[in-house]
Order: structure tokens, then C-alpha cells, then sequence
């Protein structure tokens, strides 16, 4: 059984447990995927299930090289790799949904987070800035980042204002609420990575 899935991020809402606990969920449409390749030790000298989701519409963005790759099932907008137990069982053209889950199941989500550009030492590392009056003109600095004379250099992993966001986040230990199959959703308690409409990864621990 494959181990892991592809779906996109529609968005947060919230439901209601028996007990009348309201619990906040981000709905993800999951799957379902199709079994591109498998990979083995022999062949590519580590095991992998290589899979495709979402149907290509546009010939023109599949080339030569991928048409062979996909010679025996249709081609996808997107390939990723999981790993599998029975490795051994999974054939190519194979299809796995989200029946895969179980309510209840813990699982870990990564995606790409929202890039919030070009951001200061306040947004991007939470510093107290300094007080807004009098005249100090230290309101959003980043204040003194080392000494002159020695070792006269910045160490590596200085917090300063840089580039934030648009990075690989993944997000551990969330617990699935519901499997709609009908439907291909799941509803996973709390907030994941990425924005609404976002390509995520769900993975078994």
C-alpha cells in the first residue's frame, strides 16, 4: 500500500464533534494517483513508488522523453515519489485514493509556504523593535549585529531582514478528522502549508 499522497489545499473551516467540540480543519482534495513507475534496489538502487496526479490536457507540454516515460498510463501535470509497503505488489497504471487514510490517522503535510517577500527583523524573526518616540529613530531596526574589532566578521545564520517565505515547510503529527471518499476530501485538523489551491504531500510517519 502506498504511503503517502498528492492533493490540493482548498481551504480551512471548522466542525463539530459528538460531544459538541468544534474543531478547526483545512479541507484538502485528495488523489486519486496512478503508478507512473516502480522503482527497485536493483534497477535505481533504492525502492520508490513514482506517481502522477492530475491528467495532462496539453500535448504540447509533454515531451519526447516524457512520452516514453508515460507509455503505458497518461500522462500527468505532476510526479512525486512515495514509498510503499509490498513494494513488490504494486504494478504500474496501479490507482490509489484516499482510502489509503483512516480517521484518526496521524500524518505529516509539506508544501510550499506563502512567500511574503522582502521582509524586516520584526515580521520575520519577531524582535521587540525599539520604543516609537522621542526621537530614537529605533523603531524597526535590527540594532548592533556584532563587534568591530573581533572577530570582525557576521556569523553564519545572523537574523537580519531577508527573503521570507516560499520555502518547503512540512507540518508533523496531524490528525486526520474525516475521509470523505465520494467526495475525494479529507479534513485535517489544523492549519498546513501552502495557500488555497496549493499542490501539498500527505505522508504516513
Amino acid at each position: 500500500m502506498l504511503k503517502g499522497m498528492l492533493g490540493r489545499k482548498i481551504g480551512m473551516t471548522q466542525i463539530f464533534l459528538e460531544n459538541g467540540e468544534r474543531v478547526p480543519v483545512t479541507v484538502v482534495e485528495t488523489g486519486p494517483v496512478t503508478v507512473v513507475q516502480v522503482k527497485t534496489v536493483k534497477t535505481d538502487g533504492y525502492e520508490s513508488v513514482q506517481v502522477g496526479y492530475e491528467e495532462q490536457t496539453k500535448e504540447k507540454l509533454v515531451n519526447r522523453a516524457l512520452q516514453g516515460h508515460f507509455k503505458d498510463v497518461t500522462p500527468t501535470r505532476t510526479l512525486r515519489e512515495f514509498a510503499a509497503d509490498n513494494i513488490g505488489e504494486v504494478q504500474v497504471g496501479q490507482t490509489f485514493d484516499l482510502t489509503i487514510f483512516e480517521e484518526g490517522e496521524a500524518v505529516n503535510v509539506s508544501g510550499i509556504s506563502k512567500g511574503k517577500g522582502f521582509q524586516g527583523v520584526i515580521k520575520r524573526h519577531g524582535f521587540q523593535g525599539g520604543p516609537g518616540a522621542h526621537g530614537s529613530r529605533f523603531h524597526r531596526r535590527p540594532g548592533s549585529i556584532g563587534n568591530r574589532t573581533f572577530p570582525g566578521r557576521v556569523f553564519p545564520g545572523q537574523r537580519m531582514a531577508g527573503q521570507m517565505g516560499g520555502k518547503r515547510v512540512t507540518t508533523r503529527n496531524l490528525v486526520i478528522q474525516r475521509v470523505i471518499p465520494e467526495k475525494n476530501l479529507l479534513l485535517i485538523k489544523g492549519a498546513i502549508p501552502s495557500h488555497n489551491g496549493a499542490l501539498v504531500e500527505i505522508h504516513k510517519p
